[in-house]
């Protein structure tokens, strides 16, 4: 008897607020994350800016989305637009 396993590829991915959607499909979402001090054990948060693809250019700016990793898609786009968590009024 042999057994068939499913394995699903786990890609990395970020929830964040869109900053700019003046590009063509192109979103800037800035992404906060929290760090500890090696030495000191005190949490700090970093922030850092992704650009992402969002082909159907559904997001504004404001929105809380989810964006996750993909293949390179120009020189800075590596990630792509999964779904809007919290739309903006």
């Amino acid at each position: 008897m042999e057994q068939t396993i499913k394995t699903t590829k786990i890609t990395r991915s970020f929830v964040g607020t869109v900053l700019s959607t003046s590009a063509q499909k192109t979103l800037v979402v800035k992404v906060d994350t929290m760090k500890m001090h090696t030495k000191y054990h005190k949490q700090y948060r970093v922030s850092r800016k992704y650009h992402a693809h969002d082909e159907k250019s559904v997001a504004k700016v404001g929105d809380v989305v989810e964006i996750s990793a993909c293949r390179p898609l120009s020189a800075l786009k590596h990630w792509r637009l999964v779904r809007i968590v919290k739309s903006s009024k």
